[in-house]
């Protein structure tokens, strides 16, 4: 397997079959395991084998499909799999931080992540601090000798940021940090951050992974012994493990990811080319884009832009949601990375929690819509979104 590409990887790593040989993977759809004794019970639970199983949430043959085929996909030496997205960020997050510890962190973030941040760390004693991802003297001047971790968005949501990974990480490797990334909008299909220093990967297994509105889903991804000493025991215990229906759902998705995404980038670059420079809009964002203020480090760190633009109205929100409203192909939702195309307004939505200094700061401002592009002609959704600019 060592040989293989990632679109082979990507349908065929981690495979485990039954003894009917079956194409495609078993679902197994059981909450426990029966031993052949007292003694194979007690045996298993002092320490189980690679291919030996407890209970559900410890662990169960499709989601370990799953997990080994992620890893194999990101480059990783192991992952675990959660019930969410969020699941994943607080779990490798609290797995390995306590009362005392000191974390940094960029300020753009998904909303969700913000919290666990701001409310949920700091309630048990974390000391956190945020800083601008974009620049390296906010990174130099936060870190510490006893900074335990360094979190970032690779691609913030929704202005699409990028932090320099390697940049970052060197920093943080200097004092002994991890550096944990939530690597949603780079996808695993485009992904360069185990490579450029990241230790923790985390995707929202219900995006691109998916990538067809069906399942929540997330994934923790690192070293051997960070995955199975430091998360495992937190996960299995606190409950946030992955059903091994939604792992069956995400190994099929894992078959088209790289077809998918690839097809998604595509459209997402020529829609972003299009509309750079209308009458209607102050911005552009898509880091691929000359204009990206990031642009030269998001071509060293990501194969391509990824699946998702932001753009800006320059008359606001009533601007914003009349263009929402006169979409005809794009639909209204908060996910992103889905086959289909879907547009949100950060501002009362997703981030709708931040303070307006803050939407202000990070620059989501009442004009913003966050473009995830999906499958559809690419032609078709450069024509949906046209007309409906042309409305205001």
């Amino acid at each position: 397997m060592s040989d293989w590409k990632p679109r082979t990887r990507a349908v065929h790593a981690g495979t485990r079959r039954s003894q009917y040989n079956e194409v495609s993977e078993a679902i197994f759809l059981t909450q426990g395991f029966v031993y052949d004794s007292a003694e194979q019970a007690e045996a298993r639970f002092i320490q189980a084998g690679e291919d030996e199983f407890i209970y559900a949430r410890y662990g169960n043959p499709t989601v370990r499909m799953f997990e080994d085929r992620i890893a194999a996909l990101e480059g990783a030496e192991d992952a675990f799999a959660t019930a969410s997205g969020m699941a994943a960020v607080n779990g490798a997050l609290m797995s390995m931080l306590q009362a005392g510890d000191h974390l940094v962190s960029s300020r753009a973030l998904f909303g969700s992540c913000l919290y666990i941040l701001e409310e949920v760390l700091t309630r048990f004693g974390v000391e956190v601090t945020f800083v601008d991802g974009t620049d390296l003297d906010q990174w130099r001047a936060a870190i510490r000798p006893d900074t335990k971790v360094v979190f970032f968005e690779t691609v913030s949501n929704p202005t699409l940021e990028v932090v320099d990974i390697k940049a970052v990480s060197d920093l943080a490797h200097e004092v002994g940090a991890t550096i944990v990334v939530d690597n949603v909008f780079a996808t695993p299909v485009f992904s360069r951050a185990l490579e450029l220093g990241a230790d923790v990967v985390i995707y929202s297994a219900t995006k691109h992974i998916d990538g067809q509105g069906r399942a929540l889903g997330g994934v923790i991804l690192g070293t051997r012994e960070f995955i199975r000493k430091t998360v495992e025991p937190y996960m299995k215990h606190t409950g946030g493990s992955l059903s091994p229906f939604t792992a069956w759902m995400l190994l099929k998705g894992l078959e088209t990811i790289d077809l998918r995404v690839r097809a998604q980038a595509d459209s997402a670059v020529a829609l972003a080319r299009a509309l750079e420079g209308h009458a209607a809009l102050d911005r552009v964002i898509y880091p691929h884009l000359a204009s990206h203020p990031q642009a030269d480090t998001a071509r060293g760190q990501m194969e391509a832009g990824g699946t998702v633009l932001s753009i800006d109205l320059k008359a606001g929100q009533e601007a914003a949601f009349k263009v929402l409203n006169a979409l005809e192909i794009f639909v209204i939702s908060n996910n992103l990375g889905d086959a289909k195309s879907i547009v949100t307004h950060p501002a009362t939505t997703t981030h709708q929690r931040l303070p307006e200094d803050q939407k202000q700061h990070l620059g989501i401002t009442p004009g913003l819509i966050r473009v995830s592009v999906g499958l559809e002609d690419t032609d078709d959704l450069i024509a949906d979104l046209t007309h409906a600019l042309s409305m205001i």
